[in-house]
């Protein structure tokens, strides 16, 4: 007796410590799962460009208001504990909770060892009492580092570990979670907690000291007594409270990654119940044994005494024959009470459980099978045939309306053996999934779920899918149809831009004219006055432009022509007029010479260099730097600008490439433009196919670039300049202005007569066309090409009959069509656009009249 118990106690210990080692490993992995939820969280914070702005100034305290609201953001969005923004020196200078009374900011985080080891490794984590909240939770930092790659700070989460210990108290079992020093900090009891496992070392002691682990709690040591080891992390100890005398199971689980360890405490008394259980089976076995023995014996005085009493010899046959009976109803039943015990097993599943034999009686369950169909105690006995059951949940009408039927069905399925997957709903709404799977050695097991909440959330989610198909289908419509109106309406702004462009510049280009002309009579005051005008038309003439270009590119007008050219010429033609802007702001202006020789529009490609740096002088202090030049890429250069402006936040990089867009921090405010330079860069390098880049850092500066092929040198050939130097080629030249446009005709013919030519006006095709008449051919011709309901390449071969030849003519124009250049180049004319430039129509005459 003693040995089957000694050994049936052991199997039982074991049996209890592998569930006890299933139930822990199930614990760690919520453990696990509900600290790696947050883990990712200080990774992605470290990388935020805000907190590392912070941390680059933390004197700033805009931007330690900007941080605390991001941090409360992110908290409220994430349902950390606290998030915490720590500078390099361990001083907390942001956080989630900057507005409470508890607040993290401005205390030292130095001491602890997530913080150092944050700053060492990269990644720290730690489990402690806070400083300010004292409240417990696990602590995981993550460096930040500037650009340098040097760790300027750290940003720390707190999690809180209150949740998963919710239902560490199920089955009366206890659960601890305990750090590497032994010390239990989280336990379903409070009597636990900080409790120490075992006596600490000096260093330990220490430690706690330092990092200020448990700040004001007084750690006590547990009192128990190890009375044997199972293997393993299994042993079985007995507690020295008053209330927890009887030995318990203890089983340990350790987390490598926290360097934590969880402990399980159960109480033994099923393994000392199996122990007795497995005592009387051996009593009985050994009274069976004795009993064969004695009737061995007997048998051989038998033989030996027939001649004595056969009735005695019967009746003390009879005798031990009723101890064999009685003997074998102790092993039945003590056989029945261990199958029972062993139905605790299923306990722990969360469907309710019934399991018949061959003979179809009930031999075990589980409370939930109990609860769901709310059978009476009465009735779940060991041994009562499974109809009895089913007939009483037909009674109760959960069979349907054919109840003989559906208890028929459930008989043939166990009697059978086959595997049947089953939904029923109640009349109460309730559907219960029905598993049945047959047993190796005869009998069904059955198990039932309410799956309920399940069906009633796949109901939600067709309809949901339903209700958002209907309405994708309905928002399609609605997007094709507003796609449709705003493609017309595009086109429609397109042609009006283009058309208010055109007539706004007529009278801008007269102004111009006229503003030249007066240059040379003004003189002091006057002259300041004048330049001023210039300056404003400059600026006007800049935006109207810039429209028009916008008007060309979104109409697909803009016509592109690529050639190789120098870099070189590029860069000099843009270092003059730039060079003496910066000198006017206060800048150092600095051009790389480049021998490089690149393939794209040249004029283009000049409109998107002069936007860079009149951009880089528009945004850079008095006593900046900008630097404009190229470096090798592959199959090609990039040319860059690069200023020591004050930077443009990384928020906005995108949107300065959108239309009127404009920064607020320039440093020339009343220069600055109406935001479409860079909107026309990015149109007209995607047009051009070159890719346009921007990098920058607040506080320092920016450099905007673009990515140019190389072009074949050979194709570059070595220009002449065909344009006299001497300004008398004009004087006394006789020169006819053909434009409807009265103040764009009277300003051309001011200025021409300043220049000493001969003009004459015609204010139409028709006065042009009599004129010709009677008038000699002249030696250079200006044409507009919009006259009323005429055109000038309409009037031309007119003008060439009346003086049977066509003097060099000049193609004006305010239209946005660029087939216009390329008709005027067929007919072999030049082509000036409005509003014109009196140097480039000082420099085109020059150059056809030399």
């Amino acid at each position: 007796m003693w040995v089957a118990g000694r050994i049936a106690y052991e199997r039982a210990l074991q049996r209890q410590a592998g569930e006890a080692r299933a139930l822990l490993t199930q614990r760690a992995q919520v453990i696990e799962q509900h600290i790696d939820r947050y883990r990712i969280m200080p990774a992605v914070l470290s990388l935020d460009p805000q907190l590392r702005a912070t941390l680059a100034a933390p004197d700033d305290a805009a931007l330690r208001q900007r941080a605390n609201q991001r941090l409360v953001q992110l908290n409220f969005a994430n349902r950390t504990s606290t998030l915490t923004l720590i500078d390099r020196h361990g001083m907390g200078i942001a956080a989630s909770n900057w507005d409470q009374a508890s607040s993290n900011v401005g205390h030292s985080y130095a001491f602890r060892p997530y913080f150092r080891r944050a700053m060492d490794t990269g990644t720290g984590e730690f489990y402690a009492i806070g400083v300010t909240t004292r409240v417990p939770g696990y602590f995981i930092a993550r460096a930040i580092h500037d650009e340098r790659g040097r760790a300027i700070g750290a940003v720390a989460v707190k999690v809180e570990l209150e949740d998963i210990r919710s239902d560490w108290s199920e089955r009366g079992d206890l659960v601890l979670l305990s750090d590497a020093a032994g010390v239990v900090f989280l336990s379903a009891q409070p009597q636990w907690r900080y409790r120490m496992l075992r006596a600490l070392n000096p260093a330990e002691r220490r430690a706690l000291q330092d990092t200020r682990q448990y700040l004001g709690q007084g750690l006590r040591t547990a009192s128990l007594r190890e009375e044997r080891g199972l293997g393993g992390d299994a042993r079985v100890v007995r507690l020295r409270e008053p209330r927890l005398r009887e030995p318990m199971l203890w089983q340990s689980l350790h987390l490598p990654r926290e360097n934590w360890t969880l402990h399980l405490l159960r109480d033994t008394t099923p393994s000392l119940r199996t122990a007795w259980i497995a005592r009387a089976v051996a009593a009985g076995a050994w009274l069976l044994l004795v009993a064969v023995a004695l009737l061995l014996i007997q048998r051989n005085r038998i033989a030996a005494l027939r001649l004595r009493s056969r009735q005695e010899l019967e009746r003390m046959v009879e005798h031990h024959a009723e101890a064999l009976r009685n003997a074998q109803d102790g092993l039945v039943h003590a056989a029945r009470q261990a199958s029972m015990g062993e139905g605790q097993s299923l306990e722990h599943l969360p469907q309710g459980v019934s399991v018949v034999d061959a003979q179809l009686r009930l031999v075990a369950w589980n409370q939930r099978y109990a609860e769901l169909f709310r059978y009476p105690p009465e009735l779940l006995q060991a041994g009562r045939p499974i109809e009895d059951l089913i007939r009483y949940n037909a009674r109760r009408g959960l069979l349907g309306p054919d109840p003989e039927e559906a208890i028929r069905r459930r008989l043939d399925h166990l009697l059978r053996g086959q595997s049947y997957l089953h939904e029923r709903e109640r009349p109460d709404g309730t559907v219960i999934e029905i598993r049945g799977n047959p047993l190796p050695d005869g009998g069904f097991v059955t198990s039932y779920a309410d799956i309920t909440a399940y069906k009633q959330a796949a109901r939600d989610l067709r309809s949901l899918a339903d209700s958002l198909e209907r309405g994708i289908e309905q928002r399609t419509s609605d997007l094709q149809t507003a796609k449709g109106e705003a493609e017309r309406a595009n086109r429609s702004k397109t042609r009006f831009v283009a058309a208010a462009v055109h007539d706004l510049l007529q009278p801008l280009n007269a102004a111009r004219m006229y503003l030249s002309s007066l240059r040379r009579r003004s003189q002091g005051e006057s002259a300041e006055l004048v330049a001023h005008i210039d300056a404003a038309l400059s600026a006007q003439d800049d935006i109207l432009a810039s429209l028009l270009d916008i008007a060309r590119l979104e109409s697909g007008a803009l016509q592109v022509r690529r050639s190789a050219f120098p870099l070189a010429r590029l860069l000099a033609a843009i270092e003059g007029p730039f060079r003496i802007l910066a000198q006017a702001r206060g800048l150092e202006l600095r051009v790389v010479a480049s021998a490089a020789v690149i393939d794209s529009d040249e004029a283009l490609l000049r409109r998107i260099v002069q936007n860079f740096v009149s951009n880089a002088l528009q945004f850079t202090p008095r006593g900046g730097r900008i630097v404009l030049g190229a470096r090798r890429i592959a199959g090609g250069v990039r040319l860059e600008v690069w200023d020591s402006g004050r930077g443009i936040p990384e928020s906005k990089l995108d949107a300065i490439f959108e239309e009127f867009q404009r920064l607020d921090n320039g440093a020339d405010a009343p220069a600055r433009g109406a935001g479409l330079g860079l909107a026309i860069v990015r149109r007209v390098a995607q047009l051009l196919g070159h890719r346009v880049q921007v990098r920058s850092w607040p506080g320092r500066g920016s450099v905007f670039s673009v990515d140019l092929p190389y072009g074949d040198p050979a194709a570059v050939a070595a220009a002449t300049s065909n344009e006299p130097r001497d300004s008398s080629t004009l004087q006394g030249r006789k020169v006819w202005v053909v434009d409807d446009d009265d103040a764009s005709r009277d300003a051309a013919t001011r200025l021409l007569s300043d220049w000493g030519c001969e003009v004459t006006a015609a204010r139409s095709a028709a006065d042009a066309e009599m004129q010709a008449r009677y008038a000699a051919m002249p030696e250079l011709l200006l044409l507009d090409h919009r006259l009323g309901d005429d055109t000038g390449i309409e009037l031309a071969p007119r003008l060439q009959r009346a003086w049977q030849a066509l003097p060099p003519t000049i193609l004006m124009s305010a239209d946005a069509d660029p087939g216009l250049r390329a008709r005027a180049e067929e007919l072999g004319w030049s082509f000036l656009p409005k509003p014109v430039r009196p140097a480039a129509l000082r420099a085109l005459m020059m150059r056809l009249l030399g």
